[in-house]
């Protein structure tokens, strides 16, 4: 009898738990909130930290981007190049217009150090040459996006050896401010 009044017991305190739970507002439940989700899910698959993801526009564009292929001078999910890649991300996420390639896009930033990145800054790289000749869009945690010649569009880390002995300079978009704060405040709100 005991037993049975037990069991009877921790039934009752289980469901009377979960429906307290449900009841919740999605604020006072973040794992009901399709905000936070969508943040858990992009931190996970991007490798960078949840914190990091409160742009969830930014990170959505890349992921549906991710594998495209490289084609020098493309545009379209059937190939596109690094800098047409920031460019389109820019125009889509943050509704600004950026130079036509990594040199254009470098001359019109202010210049940011690796250790001062936010997530949407560029990072800027020179590869076996003087000038620049590379650029992506720094996701956060070390890790940017961009259009590999080899293998399209992906996400490195900074500190992978390649990435750190090419790597030139950092750079926040001057018109891109104002709008990277609006973005996220209305992600946020």
């Amino acid at each position: 009898m005991k037993k049975t009044v037990c069991a009877v017991c921790m039934l009752l305190t289980s469901i009377t738990f979960n429906v307290n739970a449900q009841d919740q507002p999605s604020s006072q439940n973040p794992s009901n909130d399709p905000d936070n989700l969508a943040k858990e899910y992009f931190s996970q698959i991007m490798g960078v930290a949840a914190a990091s993801t409160a742009n969830t526009k930014m990170y959505q564009f890349i992921y549906e981007w991710i594998g495209t292929p490289y084609r020098l001078g493309g545009t379209t999910k059937k190939g596109i190049d690094c800098s047409k890649f920031a460019a389109e991300l820019y125009e889509q996420v943050f509704n600004t217009t950026i130079g036509y390639n990594s040199r254009n896009i470098y001359s019109k930033v202010d210049k940011v150090s690796k250790n001062n990145l936010q997530p949407g800054d560029f990072v800027f790289f020179k590869i076996r040459s003087r000038n620049i000749t590379h650029v992506g869009v720094y996701i956060g945690d070390n890790r940017f996006a961009h259009a590999s010649t080899s293998r399209g569009v992906m996400i490195s880390d900074l500190d992978d050896a390649y990435w750190k002995r090419y790597y030139f300079n950092g750079g926040r978009a001057l018109a891109a401010d104002v709008d990277i704060a609006n973005v996220e405040e209305n992600v946020l709100d």
